[in-house]
């Protein structure tokens, strides 16, 4: 597609006027031969026009597949009913100027519809002339995605939009994971409104064009040539081409001069390649020399018959020259489509009883109602109509299927992914606008739901410049001279982390062994150098270091950089070398003895609840073991100090009396493993309370911190500030600066009355640090409550931290980064526990165990109720009713016969095991004697 410089607007439509005064002017013969308004009800003869540049690589191939289309549609007896298209061609000869002369005379034929133009430039001024004649214009090759449907209404592209052949692009550049290109293109609409688009989808991928290098068709090769030096001192080594197929090799004949199709570099071609290769029947071997490696995308056209039968009359059509065979490419598949397009509209709108019909427009006439000529230019009456009829067509071309969707684009876009090698080019693969990139035909794909996750990107292998398989990493440093400028802290305290130095270096520190590790690490070298920010006065704030970088002041900063939310918006980090968060310390002092420190353990409650089951078991055990255990009986007094006695010495499992009955051992198992676990936690407790170091604030953690109004200090230039003000709302007149671990101690030894600090709140690796200084004096109380890490900062989008984060984790798994730690941030681990607050343990942690054993207790002794219960009826029926026959004649009150039973009951109970049992026995055997007794003297009675 041949293009024209920008025009703009203002200049499109003066080009009009312009065009129209030439023809008032200078009026042909037919401008003369018009009326008010003309119709034809049955026409004969359709004329349908066609303008665009013949002399050019697509012109060269679309004007004997436009010529075969109107044959084709003539000569079939089922379309138009033997209405025959006149075609009108006109040649726009690559300029917007003589595009609109030749636009405007071939609208005074009365055309109904004109096809073309290849040019987007020409495209845009002629659809103002073919808005205001409501003629539809079907263009098959101006790809510009700007040519937008509310703009420009009678326009209608009948071929795929640049639209999708940049976020095509896009999509091949994430798939290979580079993040940065140089967009070559020619300056005009086509160039510029495409590489527009490129910019946006690549945004979207979070990649960038970081470079735009434009050139005007005209330009000679030493312009080229200059323009490529400028773009080869750059970081980026993948060039997007997006240009004419007319001059467009230019570009790479001058690469090819300056070394850059080289190995390490990537090109990307747009259409116009594959459309320039396609035009020719054989390509000779120095262009193809030019190319290797080139990835280049190609409209893609599924290959069915009606394709294969129309390339095989290729060499026969008519008109088509000296092109030869090799003079086709896919843009004649599209204007032979138009065609068809048109006819199949026009057969409709003929049938629905659309006029083909023209009329003036009062518009076209001076503004003080002086004639100007203009009555040959004539409105279609039936353009809008037809342009409604032309969207609704559905029909299989050579192209595909043509059909519209609703923002007026040809449905399913689809490219081919060619990688141009040896002599001639090979699909590596597929885009759609459904899946995008695979290695199947799109048309395999609509059947099945749409799948564009990363997982299902696939292409096939490349072979890129230079003879290479493998990806081009897409980017080197900069061919200036200009090494990496690396910002480093110049700090004040905590030194061990990064620290200026009289080597070479200049810089010395945990953080820049790190760094250089990491870097040597690297395929490739990186000349670099420190320069450190700051006076060495004070710390230097870190966000302002971040936002150098971020201005391009730095190429990067090196040192113990927190990686916290507002510093990514504007960088990127490389991976964490290592871990950080907040964390509070406070004074601490030791913890005065207490003769009463033994009952802390346990809440009140818990002391009550404790010692009543002791008492409960003991009773329990007492009374499951009474009546068959010797060591539970004997007089009252002491039967009462075996139950205390036996209660209290399981809590040290000394108890001496031995557990007899099955039920009393039951409880006795549960009751030992109660108290095991209540040993272990007063124990445990305990040693605590006796051991811990006491605050000498009220200062536990971060909450109470931030309900306190007492000063808080921070390091100098940390990001702890500003979290502390904007985050937690802590006063900015608390926060008090503090540079170096001196400074951190001086202000907690005298306190917030003296002018000091209450607690100081800063990034755990500094106060391990600090800790180990002065011998754990101070400790940390409560939990880090920030989690975040230390990286190096790189500017947005910089390859270089993601191959860096790379070389840590390598240093992270050889165990390296460990070592470096050993060497600079050695420490003292601080583990004497900080006495928070009283934890006592209260009855809410052991009221399960309190359950399960008063469970245990409850049914054994509702067990050895019903058994003794069963016992007591059988041994005293007949004793039970001769003391009632004995009492009731004495009239002895029932208050009186219930407490001689219940008497009898514990007389009962309080006998042992072994009488009861001789005396059932010895009961058993009398009632057996005495049943056979009755029965003998039954028997020897006479009947």
């Amino acid at each position: 597609m041949k293009e024209v410089l920008l025009i703009s607007g203002f200049m499109k439509r003066t080009l009009v006027l312009l065009s129209l005064w030439f023809f008032i002017w200078f009026p042909l013969e037919a401008f003369c031969n018009t009326g008010n308004t003309s119709s034809s009800s049955n026409p004969k003869v359709i004329n349908i026009g066609s303008l665009f540049t013949l002399n050019s690589v697509i012109g060269g191939a679309t004007k004997p597949a436009l010529l075969a289309a109107i044959d084709d549609v003539n000569s079939n007896p089922n379309i138009l009913n033997g209405i025959e298209l006149k075609f009108i061609l006109r040649d726009t000869n690559c300029s917007g100027f003589i595009g609109t002369m030749e636009a405007l005379q071939l609208m005074k034929s009365d055309i109904v519809v004109a096809i073309g133009p290849q040019s987007s430039g020409i495209a845009h001024v002629i659809s103002h002339v073919v808005n205001e004649l409501h003629v539809p214009l079907l263009s098959f090759g101006a790809t510009d995605p700007t040519l937008a449907s509310l703009q420009f209404p009678y326009f209608l592209r009948t071929t795929h939009s640049d639209y999708f052949q940049m976020y095509a692009i896009a999509d091949v550049l994430d798939y290979y994971g580079w993040r940065e290109v140089i967009a070559i293109f020619v300056d005009d609409d086509y160039g510029r409104n495409g590489i527009s688009v490129l910019g946006e989808a690549l945004a979207k991928k979070r990649a960038k064009i970081s470079y735009k290098a434009s050139f005007s068709p005209e330009d000679p090769e030493s312009k080229i040539n200059d323009l490529l030096v400028e773009v080869n001192l750059m970081e980026s080594r993948v060039f997007v081409v997006h240009v004419n197929p007319d001059t467009g090799l230019n570009i790479f004949s001058v690469a090819k001069r300056l070394n850059m199709m080289s190995g390490g570099y990537v090109w990307i071609a747009t259409d116009w390649l594959p459309s320039y290769l396609d035009s020719r029947e054989a390509v000779d071997p120095s262009t193809m020399n030019l190319l290797q490696g080139v990835v280049a995308l190609r409209r893609y056209t599924p290959d069915t018959n009606l394709k294969k039968r129309f390339i095989s009359r290729w060499k026969n059509l008519k008109d088509k020259g000296s092109t030869g065979p090799g003079g086709f490419n896919s843009y004649a598949l599209y204007a032979y489509d138009s065609v068809w397009l048109a006819a199949h509209a026009l057969e409709v709108f003929l049938s629905e009883g659309g006029n083909l019909s023209f009329s003036n427009d009062p518009k076209l006439r001076d503004t003080n109602g002086t004639a100007l000529h203009l009555s040959s230019l004539r409105v279609f009456n039936g353009g809008q109509q037809l342009l409604q009829t032309l969207l609704r067509m559905n029909f299989s071309g050579l192209s595909g299927q043509i059909q519209f969707n609703q923002q007026r684009d040809l449905i399913h876009p689809a490219f081919d992914v060619l990688n141009i090698g040896g002599t001639g080019t090979h699909r590596i693969g597929y885009w759609s606008n459904y899946s995008h990139l695979s290695i199947v035909p799109p048309e395999s794909l609509y059947t099945k739901p749409p799948n564009i996750s990363s997982g299902s990107q696939h292409l096939y292998g490349v072979k890129w410049p230079g003879e290479t398989s493998k990806v081009p990493r897409g980017w080197v440093f900069p061919n200036n001279g200009q090494p990496l400028r690396i910002a480093v802290p110049n700090r004040v305290g905590y030194k061990e982390f990064v620290s200026k130095d009289n080597s070479p270096q200049g810089v010395k520190g945990y953080c820049i062994d790190v760094f250089e590790a990491a870097i040597n690490l690297l395929p490739y070298a990186v000349p670099h150098t420190y320069m450190l920010f700051g006076d060495g006065k004070r710390n230097p704030n870190y966000d302002e270091i971040v936002s150098q970088v971020a201005q391009n002041k730095y190429d990067a900063a090196v040192g113990d950089i927190t990686i916290v939310t507002n510093r990514t918006k504007i960088v990127d980090f490389t991976q964490p070398y290592m871990e950080s968060g907040l964390v509070v310390v406070v004074p601490v002092k030791e913890a005065k003895s207490s003769p009463w420190a033994f009952l802390k353990p346990f809440t009140k409650e818990m002391w009550f609840v404790t010692a009543a089951f002791f008492l409960f078991v003991g009773a329990v055990v007492w009374i499951l073991e009474h009546r068959i255990n010797h060591e539970f009986r004997g007089p009252p007094r002491q039967q009462l100090i075996t139950i205390f006695w036996f209660s209290f010495s399981t809590m040290f499992f000394s108890h001496r009396e031995k557990t007899v009955s099955t039920l009393g051992r039951l409880v006795l198992i549960i009751w030992l493993f109660v108290v095991l676990i209540i040993n272990s936690s007063y124990t445990a407790s305990l040693t605590s309370i006796l051991t811990v170091q006491q605050l000498t604030s009220g200062i536990q953690g971060i909450d109470s911190l931030i309900s306190s109004s007492e000063p808080i200090g921070i390091q100098e230039g940390s990001f702890a500030l500003n979290y502390l003000v904007e985050e937690l709302n802590i006063a900015r007149s608390r926060i008090v600066k503090l540079k170096d671990p001196e400074a951190y101690l001086r202000a907690l030894n005298l306190g917030p009355k003296a002018g000091g600090v209450a607690a100081i709140v800063d990034e755990l690796p500094y106060i391990e640090l600090f800790l180990t200084s002065i011998n754990c004096l101070y400790r940390t109380v409560g939990q880090e409550f920030t989690k975040s890490g230390l990286g190096f900062a790189f500017q947005r989008d910089s390859p270089l931290a993601v191959d860096l984060s790379t070389a840590i984790l390598q240093l992270s798994e050889s165990g390296e980064l460990q070592k470096f730690h050993n060497k600079w941030l050695t420490h003292t681990e601080c583990s004497i526990q900080i006495n928070q607050e009283e934890n006592k343990l209260s009855l809410s942690s052991f009221w399960g165990l309190f359950l399960i054993c008063g469970i245990a207790c409850v049914l054994a002794l509702t067990l050895f109720c019903y058994r003794v219960f069963t016992q007591y009826r059988r041994f005293s029926p007949e004793d039970e009713e001769a003391e009632v026959e004995e009492i009731e004649p004495s009239r002895l009150s029932r208050r009186s016969i219930l407490s001689t039973s219940f008497n009898n009951i514990m007389d009962f109970v309080d006998r042992k095991e072994t009488e009861i049992k001789e005396i059932l026995k010895r009961k058993n055997i009398n009632e057996s004697k005495q049943t056979s007794h009755n029965s003998n003297r039954q028997a020897s009675s006479p009947t």
